[in-house]
């Protein structure tokens, strides 16, 4: 069935009417109470039963660290399917009592982790014994421990770029937390429709990437699209709700620059119908891959990470 199915898609994209449906992407992807690793040909090679999630990163060992609950970040040994380290952000470090939710973190160098925690307003790093080495005060005009943040990640030159989702801001810190560039995703004239959908519309974004080029690109939640942004605050390229001939962008999650300057897309809260990955050539804007695997996985990925680009993708 695989096969065919494959086959009739391959038919159906050189007849111009659909983009392939099948995986042609090693990933891991949680849905529907479990996390996967799904291989390039469709098939399942590894699964556990794991609730929501909104990061995730596979580190060079092969372990996974991820999202456990609200506030947990855990490391997992998928040879035993075993947590094998747990930091606790809702008790840890000063957050005893607080209500904390946590959803970002990133695996640094020298057995570090940084970990964004929504609630507490702050951006730490720990060991592995979560002793806290560092902690960054987040600029927070809208406090909220649902929507503090997104994803986070800490750049090459040290400064941390994080997506403030009830802000509906990027906010760029320097190693000493003061903002040296943020970025007001517009509304285009629009007013703030609620829900998760296709239908709902704001600027609650949810990941941003730095480019080689120093742009940024911003996938804007629930603003239904990709955006570049200059340094200078321009737009210089951007895909739209409806761009995409067969495809509507719903809440659009998360990024990934791959080696051949392809972009791996988000496509969260989307339908049955709908990817919940897209390959795209930001080129021509041409699909040239899509995930659609909406009956075992659900309606609400939100993160995902292609494993076959052998740690080469900007996410």
């Amino acid at each position: 069935m695989l096969r065919f199915t494959f086959w009739m898609a391959m038919v159906a994209v050189a007849l111009g009417v659909a983009h392939p449906a099948v995986a042609a992407h090693r990933l891991i992807v949680q849905g529907n109470g479990k996390l996967t690793i799904v291989k390039a040909d469709g098939q399942v090679e590894w699964e556990l039963p794991w609730g929501g999630i909104h990061d995730v990163h596979v580190l060079k060992n092969g372990h996974i660290m991820v999202q456990q609950g609200a506030a947990r970040v855990a490391e997992i040994d998928p040879a035993t399917k075993q947590v094998v380290w747990l930091y606790d952000s809702a008790k840890q470090n000063g957050n005893a009592g607080k209500k904390i939710e946590v959803h970002a973190f990133q695996p640094l160098g020298d057995g570090r982790v940084m970990i964004a925690e929504s609630g507490a307003g702050r951006i730490i790093e720990v060991d592995r014994d979560g002793k806290l080495l560092k902690e960054i005060k987040l600029k927070v005009d809208h406090p909220h421990p649902h929507t503090d943040t997104r994803l986070a990640r800490k750049l090459a030159s040290g400064n941390y770029l994080v997506c403030h989702e009830g802000d509906g801001t990027v906010r760029e810190y320097d190693g000493g937390g003061k903002v040296v560039w943020e970025y007001e995703v517009p509304m285009f004239g629009r007013e703030a429709k609620g829900g998760h959908g296709p239908e709902a519309f704001g600027n609650k974004c949810f990941s941003a990437v730095r480019l080689a080029s120093g742009n940024t690109l911003i996938a804007t939640g629930n603003g239904h699209s990709v955006l570049e942004v200059t340094p200078g605050k321009q737009i210089v390229w951007k895909i739209e709700q409806r761009d995409l001939p067969g495809i509507t962008l719903a809440w659009v999650t998360t990024l990934e620059v791959l080696k051949n300057g392809n972009y791996i897309i988000g496509n969260c809260h989307a339908g049955p119908d709908q990817p919940m990955l897209i390959e795209l050539d930001p080129k021509t804007k041409r699909v040239v891959w899509q995930f659609d695997r909406h009956a075992t996985f659900g309606n609400d990925v939100s993160n995902t990470q292609i494993l076959d680009a052998d740690g080469t993708a900007i996410r």
